[in-house]
């Protein structure tokens, strides 16, 4: 029996360590820089993230902020990450741990109600395509970060491929994916073909300062930035965009405008990083 949904958003995906330039550990994953994105936009939204229960307490800022609207379900990890930045738009990644899988029972247990399901996966078995399936059996439209196709699921210096199961695709209504992202998928320059190959409907290409294209219905489009930061570190923006973006077309706005209301969220919180000097934290 499929639930009875209603208009909004949840945000699922895996809590993080992140270890950014050396510093103390912080929190990241999507749980960690959505909840700014669902607070800007006037629909029904919310975070469920799956960690240890033994470090939730370092995510206790993200609960005390945002409150009833984000859930942490327990695991017996926690996926963990160390983020060192060159400059602004470029960065080293490794991984120190790769965090649960999300199964057809842990959605059952959430029980999400609404309409749009953002999957912001940190690597690619975090959901798998039984997962995806089950969701859309339920009734949602699905959203999915693109690095869950290219990360595969291994320790050390993060390895990207292309070596991701069509399966994945199959369920997908929109495809979120970075610059770098997108060329590993399309194994080149990613343009309409690559789209049309990959068969989702809505595919949100992103490229940082310069804005994101938007694949739909055979056609593309460019949404510029809504304006540049410089001097900040940036984990979390592309988090922040796709939180905003799904959320913005759960509550009937179309792509474009979408992009430019994600867009706009994301230069404020990056132009708050830099007045309060917090880099490293939304």
């Amino acid at each position: 029996m499929t639930p009875e949904l209603v208009p909004g958003v949840t945000v699922l995906g895996n809590l993080a360590i992140d270890i950014i330039d050396g510093a103390p550990p912080s929190p990241g994953g999507c749980a960690s820089f959505a909840g700014v994105a669902l607070e800007a936009v006037e629909v029904l939204g919310h975070i469920v993230a799956m960690g240890a229960p033994d470090d939730h307490e370092l995510f206790d800022e993200v609960l005390d902020r945002f409150g009833d609207i984000v859930r942490f379900l327990p695991s017996d990890r926690t996926s963990g990450f160390r983020l060192d930045y060159d400059d602004t738009d470029h960065r080293r990644m490794s991984v120190d741990a790769i965090g649960p899988v999300w199964t057809a029972a842990d959605i059952d247990t959430d029980d999400p109600r609404t309409t749009w399901i953002h999957l912001a996966p940190l690597m690619r078995t975090d959901f798998p395509a039984g997962t995806l399936a089950h969701l859309a059996a339920r009734g949602h439209r699905i959203a999915y970060d693109g690095q869950g196709l290219v990360r595969a699921d291994r320790l050390g210096p993060l390895t990207l491929d292309r070596n991701f199961s069509p399966d994945l695709l199959q369920h997908l209504d929109i495809l979120k994916l970075a610059e770098d992202e997108a060329v590993i998928v399309a194994d080149g320059d990613f343009d309409a073909s690559t789209a049309e190959w990959l068969g989702v409907p809505e595919i949100v290409v992103t490229y940082g300062s310069e804005g994101c294209d938007i694949y739909k219905d055979g056609t593309v489009v460019r949404v510029p930035a809504a304006w540049r930061v410089l001097g900040v570190q940036t984990t979390g923006a592309g988090d922040m965009f796709t939180a905003c973006y799904v959320a913005n077309r759960a509550d009937g706005a179309d792509p474009h405008r979408a992009a430019e209301l994600a867009s706009e969220l994301v230069a404020r919180e990056l132009q708050k990083r830099v007045e309060v000097g917090s880099p490293d934290r939304v």
